[in-house]
C-alpha cells in the first residue's frame, strides 16, 4: 500500500469512526429532560396548580408527566411556566375500550404539544394469565398506532405484577414479544422492577430499544419480593436515599435511546415538594446544564 493510499485510508477510516460515534452516542442525562411526575404532587395540585408548578420549576426540574383526569385542571397554570409538558398518562379504560374517549386524548395531547401517551396501571381486577397479556398487547398495538398517525409515542407503564413467572415467562415478556417495536415502548419504572426482585440496570439491558421513558424512583432495603403493589407507605424513598443503584441505572442509560426522565415518589414522608427538592439535589450531580 503506498503512503497516499495509506494516509487516505487512516483519513475515511478516521471519518468514518467520528460518524459512527455520532449516530451511536447518546446524551441523555442532560438536565433539560429531567421531569416529575404530577402523581407525586396528586394531593395537592388540583387546589393550586399555579403554586405547586412554580415550586417544581423553582426546584430545577425541565419538563412534566401529567396524569390526564387533571390535564384541563392545570393546563392554565402549567402554561405560565417555562416547564415542557412531554407525557401523559391517559385513563387505562379509554386505552382499553379504544374508542372516542382514546381518540379525543390524543387529539389533546397533540395540540397542547406532547409527545407521549402512557397506559399506567392494570387494575388487578383485570389482571390474570397469558391470555390477559396477549389482549393487553393487542390493546396497545391499536392504541399505538393511532399514536404515532397523531405524531405521539405511545408507552406502557410497568409495575411488579408483569414480573410474576408465568409458564417459563413473565406477562411483561409476552406483552412485550407480541407488541410492534414501532409502535409501542415501555416507560420502566425502576421501583416496581426492584419491587418484583428484578436489577432495574438488567432489565434496562434486556429491553434495551424498546424503553423510551424512565421512571426514577427509590426503595427502602429489606422488603421481600413481591409481585403486587401491596408495599409500606415508607418503602418509597427520595433517590439517592435507597437501596437501588442509581449511579448504575443512569450510566446504563447513557448506552440507551431513553428520551425523558421523570422523578415519582407515590408516597412522601412530608410536603412531596420537599421529596422531589431532595432527589433533585441528587441527580443535578449527574445531570449535565
Amino acid at each position: 500500500m503506498s503512503s497516499t493510499t495509506r494516509r487516505n485510508f487512516v483519513v475515511q477510516s478516521a471519518a468514518l469512526l467520528s460518524a459512527a460515534r455520532v449516530l451511536s452516542a447518546h446524551d441523555p442525562l442532560r438536565a433539560s429532560d429531567l421531569g416529575v411526575q404530577l402523581y407525586t404532587v396528586r394531593n395537592t395540585i388540583t387546589k393550586d396548580p399555579a403554586k405547586d408548578l412554580k415550586a417544581i420549576e423553582d426546584i430545577g426540574y425541565k419538563e412534566v408527566e401529567v396524569v390526564y383526569a387533571t390535564l384541563e385542571t392545570i393546563w392554565p397554570a402549567l402554561q405560565q411556566t417555562k416547564l415542557k409538558a412531554v407525557s401523559a398518562h391517559v385513563d387505562t379504560a379509554f386505552f382499553m375500550e379504544g374508542g372516542a374517549k382514546l381518540d379525543d386524548a390524543i387529539a389533546s395531547l397533540k395540540q397542547k404539544g406532547f409527545s407521549f401517551i402512557v397506559l399506567p396501571y392494570v387494575p388487578p381486577n383485570e389482571r390474570g394469565g397469558a391470555d390477559t397479556f396477549k389482549h393487553l398487547a393487542d390493546v396497545l398495538n391499536k392504541a399505538g398506532a393511532k399514536a404515532k398517525a397523531a405524531g405521539l409515542t405511545c408507552c406502557y407503564h410497568n409495575h411488579a405484577f408483569e414480573f410474576e413467572p408465568m409458564n417459563g415467562t413473565t406477562g411483561l415478556d409476552i406483552m412485550m414479544a407480541a407488541t410492534d417495536k414501532n409502535l409501542v415502548h415501555l416507560e420502566l419504572d425502576i421501583f416496581w422492577a426492584s419491587v418484583a426482585g428484578h436489577n432495574p440496570v438488567e432489565v434496562m439491558k434486556k429491553y434495551s430499544t424498546r424503553i423510551a421513558l424512565l421512571h426514577l424512583k427509590d426503595k427502602a432495603a429489606g422488603l421481600p419480593v413481591q409481585f403486587n403493589e401491596n408495599v409500606p407507605k415508607a418503602t418509597f424513598k427520595e433517590i439517592g436515599n435507597g437501596s437501588i443503584d442509581i449511579p448504575a441505572v443512569l450510566a446504563q442509560a447513557k448506552h440507551m435511546p431513553i428520551k425523558n426522565y421523570f422523578v415519582e415518589q407515590d408516597q412522601t414522608p412530608g410536603d412531596p415538594l420537599d421529596s422531589l427538592r431532595q432527589s433533585y439535589q441528587y441527580l443535578s450531580g449527574h445531570f449535565s446544564k
